[in-house]
């Protein structure tokens, strides 16, 4: 009998997440039912929307079930098929959640070409954070060419995203990330105009200096006093992306200092879930696929190392440990 090791929500935070939040358990695996596949994850995919879920309060969605595997998303091998759709061999992508093993009948899976994708790349640039940033970019902020666009969590897994693209669309970028080398990154690797190091500088100022002529659009990553910062600035009928609020996932508040400002720059704020846009998923996929295939899309990854390494690993991208998409390698 295979053995499944999976890690459970155990309580919900009060305040910061904690190791003992989390719970580590060994379950058997029972045969599979006509119609199963199994899969063998390899990466589990930790991002910060799992925070909100651990809450119990209003959302977009459900929160996370106690003493249940934790949401999230994964790729994986089949190892073993009962369904005519997949065969032993197949990769696919999932969101079987923070555990070695995934069972399905099919539905919600997706078969992956790891041919010129590496597997991993499907649960950052490939996947959800690329298609996020990508409906974002075009489908809210809208750039135009000459525009300036700001960015922030800009060497995470969306915010690298949405940089490129936007510079491939001939606008001034500039990013927000927190330490030198994350910022020299940045700018040398990912090609973004200029880079704040919102640990060292006053944020206000230095987008005055990087934003010389005002902000067109700004996709939020955090909130709080990086969006307040951000609103000061801002041109006539900027355009701002609102996809996280990661300064006020522990309960921190978040104010908006300056709403009248939303009035007086007659500006547009939308807030998304890039899963209610589920119609442009191919669009994005198919273009994001070919530019990482093609060396045109750059990205990085932060590995974690084994399946009980997940907790911590979540805690410090919580607290902006990760360097680019924060993973977790199962096998």
């Amino acid at each position: 009998m295979t053995i499944n090791k999976q890690i459970l929500l155990a309580s919900r935070p009060t305040g910061a997440v904690t190791p003992e939040n989390f719970r580590l358990v060994e379950t058997e695996l029972p045969p599979l039912a006509e119609g199963e596949i199994r899969v063998r994850n390899h990466y589990l995919s930790l991002d910060p929307y799992m925070r909100g879920r651990m809450n119990d309060g209003k959302s977009y969605t459900a929160p996370q079930p106690l003493n249940e595997v934790m949401i999230g998303g994964t790729v994986g091998e089949v190892v073993e098929s009962r369904s005519e759709k997949y065969k032993q061999g197949d990769h696919v992508a999932a969101m079987f959640g923070w555990q070695e093993y995934g069972t399905s009948t099919a539905p919600g899976l997706q078969k992956i070409d790891t041919t010129h994708i590496p597997i991993s790349a499907y649960l950052g640039v490939v996947g959800m954070p690329g298609v996020t940033a990508w409906y974002g970019l075009n489908k809210i902020i809208a750039p135009k060419p000459g525009e300036t666009i700001v960015v922030s969590a800009a060497s995470g897994a969306v915010g690298a995203t949405v940089g490129q693209l936007a510079k491939q669309q001939g606008c001034r970028v500039v990013g927000i990330a927190g330490g030198a080398e994350k910022c020299s990154f940045v700018e040398h690797e990912l090609g973004f105009d200029a880079c704040i190091d919102y640990k060292s500088a006053d944020l206000a100022t230095a987008l005055r200096d990087a934003a010389p002529t005002g902000i067109d659009g700004y996709f939020d990553n955090v909130g709080g006093e990086t969006l307040n910062a951000v609103m000061l600035h801002a041109n006539p009928f900027a355009r701002f992306a609102i996809c996280g609020a990661i300064a006020g996932y522990n309960g921190e508040p978040l104010v908006m200092k300056n709403p009248t400002l939303i009035l007086i720059s007659r500006l547009k704020l939308e807030g998304f879930i890039v899963s209610e846009h589920m119609d442009i998923w191919p669009e994005a996929l198919r273009d994001l696929g070919t530019q990482v295939a093609t060396g045109k899309l750059k990205y990085r990854e932060s590995l974690a190392q084994g399946l009980a390494a997940a907790p911590e690993a979540f805690i410090g991208l919580l607290k902006g440990r990760n360097f680019g998409k924060q993973l977790v390698k199962l096998i």
